[in-house]
C-alpha cells in the first residue's frame, strides 16, 4: 500500500480530533458568555420560526423581550419551581430520583413521562432543539453539565423565565404577562404565576387565557406547594 494511502486514515483521525476539540472549546465558550450576556433568541425558537415557515404559516410571529431577574415578579421564580423541579436548589443539574420513578412506571406499561430538571430544560431550549433522540439526549446532559458548572442557579432560572415557550409564540415572562394579562412581569401576581407555570407541560396544548379545569386545578396545586416550599425565599439568591 502506498505510503500516501496509508496516511489517509491517520489525516482524518487528526482533522476528527481538532474539529471536535474546537466544538467543545467552542461551545463552553458559548455557555460562559450567556452566563454574562442575555441570549437574543434559543435554538428551540428558531426551530419553531422556521417550521412555520417551512409550513406556510405566515400569520406565525415570535414574541421574545429579555427581561432581568430584578424586573420579574418574585411569584413567578417559585412558581416554576414548585410546578417543574422542586429540588431545584440542591440538584446538580440532574434529579436521578424523579428519572427512576419514570423509568419504574414506564416498566409497568405507562408512558414515559418526562424528568427534565430546569437545568436540562435550559440547556435543550437555549443550544438543541425538540425530538427524541440518543444523540439529543446526550448532547442535553453535556451541556447541561456545562451550565450548572459556569452558571449560578440563580442564572439558569433567570434564562429560563426568558425562554421558555407559555403560548404559540410566546416565549418568555414578558411577552406571556403582557399578553394574557396585560401587565409587565414585575407585576404578576401568585395566581397568574400560577397559571404560567401551570401550563408549561404542554403550552401548544393547555391555554393560559382560555384555562382548563386541569390547569385550573393544576395552578391551584402549583400555589400550595409554592407556600409549602417557603415562597420566594426557598430559591438561591
Amino acid at each position: 500500500m502506498p505510503a500516501a494511502a496509508r496516511s489517509l486514515p491517520r489525516r482524518f483521525l487528526r482533522w476528527l480530533l481538532i474539529a471536535v476539540a474546537v466544538w467543545l472549546a467552542t461551545s463552553v465558550l458559548a455557555v460562559l458568555v450567556l452566563r454574562f450576556v442575555p441570549p437574543l433568541t434559543s435554538a428551540v425558537m428558531l426551530q419553531d420560526w422556521l417550521g412555520a415557515r417551512l409550513a406556510g404559516e405566515g400569520g406565525y410571529a415570535l414574541h421574545y423581550r429579555w427581561t432581568p431577574w430584578e424586573q420579574v415578579s418574585k411569584a413567578l421564580p417559585i412558581a416554576l419551581v414548585a410546578a417543574e423541579d422542586q429540588k431545584f436548589p440542591s440538584h446538580h443539574g440532574f434529579d436521578f430520583d424523579a428519572i427512576q420513578d419514570a423509568l419504574a412506571e414506564a416498566e409497568e406499561g405507562e408512558r414515559l413521562r418526562g424528568a427534565s430538571t430546569i437545568s436540562q430544560q435550559v440547556a435543550k431550549n437555549l443550544f438543541l432543539w425538540n425530538g427524541r433522540s440518543f444523540v439529543r439526549k446526550g448532547l442535553e446532559a453535556y451541556f447541561t453539565v456545562l451550565v450548572e458548572a459556569l452558571w449560578p442557579k440563580r442564572r439558569i432560572l433567570e434564562v429560563y423565565l426568558n425562554i421558555a415557550e407559555f403560548g404559540d409564540g410566546l416565549y418568555g415572562a414578558a411577552a406571556a404577562s403582557e399578553r394574557f394579562f396585560g401587565v409587565g412581569p414585575a407585576r404578576l401576581d401568585a395566581r397568574q404565576a400560577a397559571l404560567l407555570a401551570a401550563v408549561l407541560p404542554n403550552p401548544s396544548r393547555y391555554r393560559v387565557d382560555k384555562p382548563s379545569p386541569y390547569v385550573l386545578r393544576r395552578a391551584a396545586w402549583i400555589q400550595r406547594q409554592a407556600n409549602q416550599l417557603g415562597g420566594p425565599a426557598y430559591l438561591p439568591r
